[in-house]
């Protein structure tokens, strides 16, 4: 059961598992399992959590994520962003050290990166360049700073 929902940064695209969300992009995936009770609560708990991060009162998203279907290398890298908070930062580099990976391993985390199923939940615009630099974003470098320019203003807030 596939859902656009509306948002300050355009309209993302949403689908997911009984488990979890599996999608959560700038362009429409491939179709979930159904629509079941448990389906349309994953959904409606996402958009709801969207909302709030967006209006700035949500830091953490507590919405089930389904990446079953994906690679272990990538499930590995993805689980690692959970260590990235609201407001904070990492290189790939840094990223791949903190799940057990050698130095040269960063573009294997920027391609990990890039076929991140559910953006903004798992929070790969977290991820910047060694120099600290904007680099690849499935929704575009302009969302990629719209997030963390809405992350960095929240958490000075606190």
């Amino acid at each position: 059961m596939s859902v656009v929902h509306d948002t300050t940064i355009g309209p993302l695209h949403l689908d997911a598992t009984a488990r979890g969300l599996t999608l959560l992009g700038f362009w429409p995936g491939e179709a979930g399992d159904g629509h079941g009770p448990e389906v349309v609560r994953v959904l409606d708990l996402a958009r709801r959590e969207l909302d709030a991060y967006f209006a700035g009162t949500l830091r953490a998203f507590t919405v089930p994520v389904d990446l079953d279907t994906h690679p272990a290398w990538d499930r590995r890298v993805l689980e690692g962003l959970a260590s990235v908070g609201y407001g904070e930062t990492v290189s790939y580099g840094e990223l791949a050290a903190s799940v057990g990976l050698g130095p040269g391993e960063a573009r294997r985390v920027g391609g990990a990166m890039a076929r991140n199923p559910v953006a903004i939940v798992v929070p790969c615009h977290r991820v910047l360049g060694a120099d600290g630099s904007l680099t690849g974003y499935a929704g575009g470098l302009e969302r990629k700073r719209t997030l963390l320019d809405l992350e960095r203003r929240d958490s000075m807030l606190f």
